[in-house]
């Protein structure tokens, strides 16, 4: 089953709208996506997915790699994410269907997409019925890619550590909500990653995917850019016991004690995975 506190709060106009905002002023979800839209091998692509795609960043990034006559579609189950994209991506290769991941095979035709991408968010599907799915509507060599954020995965990457100038800006907003709030941040290292590789890898294998690579790679951000991720209601923190208004004071206080432009990285495992029967 998707993990419970995964699907709250998206289906959210004001959540969607501060979501797109910020997909177009900073560069994180434009990067990630070109780089899954380079990894799925597009350029002879005739029915491309993006699953999970919310308001239309990384169906942009397959659009400018997929052939003119080409056919996406974006699936999401938030109408509020899909009715912000609907008004700010407007490409006649696109459709947009409102469903969730998991019912993704009674929209495409069996053994028809040449590949399947997402961003971001399949650590908050059901992946085992999400990946046989994705098996049974993926031609043959076609590919399945995605990445999952590191502290899902539990994986990081060398960048992480070693760029680190101080505390991060969950660490502090941490420390000012049990200083203001009386708030008792979880014990360090307490808590298990949501989706780590190895159970990645052991689903796929499962479902009948192949594994073509499993990568962990860096982007490259500032404090300034995670300060406006951790500004989107669903990303806010600390994740209970406060209004938004409340998490908002938490998060300008904490981010007054840093540089706007200190280099940070967040860390991602990026997996390509294919439908045997087909080229690499």
């Amino acid at each position: 089953m998707a993990p419970q506190d995964a699907v709250l709060g998206w289906d959210d106009d004001t959540t969607a709208e501060v979501y797109a905002a910020f997909t177009r002023a900073f560069p994180m979800y434009g990067a990630t996506s070109r780089d899954l839209a380079h990894r799925a091998a597009l350029s002879d692509a005739d029915l491309v997915i993006d699953l999970c795609g919310g308001a239309g960043a990384t169906a942009h990034a397959i659009l400018e790699r997929v052939p003119r006559d080409a056919a996406v579609l974006s699936l999401d189950s938030s109408t509020a994410m899909q009715r912000v994209g609907r008004r700010t991506l407007i490409d006649i290769r696109l459709s947009w269907i409102t469903t969730s991941a998991e019912n993704l095979a009674a929209h495409v035709p069996t053994a028809s997409a040449d590949a399947v991408v997402c961003n971001s968010a399949i650590w908050k599907t059901d992946t085992t019925a999400v990946f046989a799915a994705v098996r049974h509507i993926l031609r043959p060599g076609g590919r399945f890619v995605f990445n999952v954020g590191g502290g899902f995965a539990g994986v990081r990457h060398p960048d992480e550590q070693s760029t680190r100038t101080g505390p991060s800006l969950n660490t502090l907003i941490h420390e000012i909500a049990a200083r203001d709030y009386g708030y008792t941040p979880p014990p360090a290292g307490t808590s298990s990653p949501k989706l780590p590789a190895e159970t990645i890898a052991h689903r796929l294998a499962e479902a009948g995917l192949t594994v073509l690579a499993m990568d962990v790679t860096a982007q490259h951000s500032t404090m300034a850019e995670k300060k406006a991720w951790l500004s989107i209601p669903v990303f806010a923190r600390p994740a209970d016991g406060f209004t938004h208004a409340q998490r908002m004071q938490i998060l300008d206080a904490a981010y007054a004690l840093t540089t706007p432009e200190t280099p940070t990285i967040t860390s991602w495992l990026v997996v390509v995975a294919q439908r045997p029967g087909g080229s690499p």
